[in-house]
C-alpha cells in the first residue's frame, strides 16, 4: 500500500470516527447509525456513481461534507431565512475548519486541506466543475434519502420551492440522475410537479 493510499484511507477511519459520535440516529435496512455516519457513506457512494475517478481532495470533501454537523443545531437560529443563512454559513465554516484539522493531522499538505474547504465553503458553484459535481451529489443524496422525511414536516408550498432551488443548483446530468432515482410514486410525481419532467426544466 502506497503513502499515498494509507494517508487517504487514514483521512477516512478519522473522519468516521468523528461522524461515529453522532448521538442523532437514522434507521436504515434495519438497523440504527450515527445519522451524520450514513450521510458520509451515502454521499461516497453517489460520488463514485458519478465520478468514479473523482480527485482525492474532491473524495474527501464528500465524505466530510456534514462533519460533526449536529453540534451547530438549526434551533440556535431564529426559525426565518435570516436565521437559517446565518446557520449555514456558519456551518461551512465550522465543517472547513473541522476537517482541515484531521486532514493536517494524518498528513496531507495545505493546498489540499484548502482544496478540500473550499469545496466545503460551496466557493464557486456553478464555475467550478468539481464543486458542480459535488453539489449534485449531495442533492441527490436530500432527494433520495431525507426528501420523503422532510416532506412530511413542511407545507407543500415550501416544498415546491425547495425542490425548485435544489433543482437550480443541479446540471443537466445531475437533474436526469434526480429523475431516475428509485423515489415513491408520491414523492415522484410532487417532484415532477414541482420541476417538470425534463431533465433542464427550471
Amino acid at each position: 500500500m502506497s503513502e499515498r493510499t494509507q494517508r487517504f484511507e487514514a483521512a477516512i477511519e478519522h473522519l468516521d470516527a468523528a461522524n461515529r459520535q453522532d448521538p442523532n440516529t437514522e434507521s436504515f435496512k434495519g438497523e440504527d447509525h450515527p445519522k451524520e455516519l450514513l450521510y458520509a457513506q451515502r454521499m461516497t457512494h453517489w460520488l463514485e456513481h458519478l465520478a468514479p475517478d473523482a480527485s482525492e481532495p474532491l473524495r474527501l470533501a464528500a465524505r466530510c461534507q456534514h462533519i460533526e454537523r449536529w453540534k451547530i443545531p438549526r434551533s440556535r437560529y431564529p426559525r426565518d431565512r435570516v436565521g437559517y443563512l446565518r446557520w449555514r454559513t456558519e456551518l461551512y465554516g465550522f465543517h472547513a475548519e473541522t476537517a482541515g484539522g484531521i486532514l493536517r493531522e494524518v498528513g496531507y499538505d495545505e493546498p489540499t486541506v484548502e482544496r478540500v474547504q473550499g469545496l466545503l465553503r460551496k466557493q464557486h458553484l456553478k464555475t467550478d466543475p468539481e464543486m458542480q459535481l459535488l453539489e449534485d451529489v449531495i442533492c441527490l443524496v436530500f432527494l433520495e434519502s431525507s426528501f420523503s422525511d422532510f416532506a412530511k414536516e413542511h407545507p407543500e408550498e415550501k416544498m415546491v420551492g425547495i425542490i425548485r432551488k435544489t433543482w437550480r443548483k443541479m446540471s443537466p446530468r445531475g437533474r436526469q440522475m434526480a429523475l431516475e432515482l428509485d423515489l415513491s410514486e408520491p414523492d415522484r410525481t410532487f417532484i415532477e410537479k414541482a420541476v417538470g419532467t425534463g431533465a433542464d426544466a427550471e
